[in-house]
């Protein structure tokens, strides 16, 4: 026979069937980021970088990590749209990377495969009238006395 008075204990600081089960929030969703909060400690932790990790140190590099993504993508997609291209190819990349002065200072040693280089002519190598011409469109509005003085209105 039961016993009819008999009560389950909880295990000590748990409530007895104390509703559903809060749903498991990321660290990422709390640091309202797109990259793996959680992944990125692991990583810190197995690098063996130091002996202890701090909490927020993994947030912290998951949101330059994640600013820096949005930053080489936002340019990468600009240079593929002037390029009437839809889609970011490594040729973008290294456009958006090279043309921006920060980011081209932090990336300068490094290479990306199929990305090409910068287009440049030096201008020395260029034929004379084409290099007087990239001298003229240089010097735009600044002309010589000689040439401002020979072109007189007319009467």
């Amino acid at each position: 026979m039961e016993a009819v008075g008999k009560v389950k204990k909880a295990a000590a600081g748990r409530k007895l069937g104390g509703g559903p089960k809060k749903k498991p929030v990321s660290r990422s969703v709390k640091a309202g980021l797109q990259f793996p909060v959680g992944r990125i400690g692991r990583y810190l932790k197995n690098g063996r970088y130091a002996q202890r990790v701090g909490t927020g140190a993994p947030v912290y590099l998951a949101a330059v990590l994640e600013y820096l993504a949005a930053e080489v993508l936002e340019l990468a997609g600009n240079a593929a749209r002037d390029n009437k291209k839809n889609r970011i190819i490594p040729r973008h990349v290294l456009l958006a990377v090279r043309n921006d002065e920060e980011l081209g200072r932090l990336l300068s040693g490094v290479t990306i495969a199929h990305g090409g280089v910068l287009p440049n002519i030096h201008s020395v190598l260029l034929p004379k009238k084409a290099a007087e011409r990239a001298e003229k469109a240089e010097k735009a509005g600044a002309k010589s006395p000689k040439k401002a003085a020979t072109k007189s209105p007319k009467k």
